[in-house]
């Protein structure tokens, strides 16, 4: 999956622990994008199994998309924690991880994890 789907996973992801019922407004909101990109976003993650959306436009994960969203969303925080203590200031250590987490392989990522 490319960089912008895990985004929107990992965006849908977080916003449902905070609000539920989540809908592309929402994640335009969340993400600043325009409506029509988040659309066309959705109609890619449904097309791959990625999410549901229900006859009034509400969305949600399928496991498919969850277990992508979760990966994506722990990678963020443990690389986002280890960066703050390093000594990085939270906002780059938070914009670095967010580009990190998708491009990091597993067994670099694993160890990272076991050195904490």
């Amino acid at each position: 999956m490319q960089e912008s789907g895990e985004m929107y996973l990992e965006t849908i992801l977080v916003l449902t622990n905070k609000i539920h019922a989540v809908r592309s407004v929402d994640i335009a909101a969340e993400m600043g994008y325009s409506k029509p990109s988040v659309s066309r976003a959705m109609s890619k993650l449904r097309e791959a199994e990625c999410i549901l959306v229900d006859p009034e436009g509400y969305i949600t994960l399928t496991e498919k998309g969850r277990g992508i969203a979760e990966k994506i969303y722990e990678r963020h925080n443990v690389l986002s924690d280890l960066l703050i203590r390093l000594g990085v200031s939270r906002e780059i250590a938070v914009a670095d991880a967010c580009r990190i987490e998708h491009v990091i392989s597993d067994e670099s990522f694993e160890a990272i994890k076991r050195s904490r």
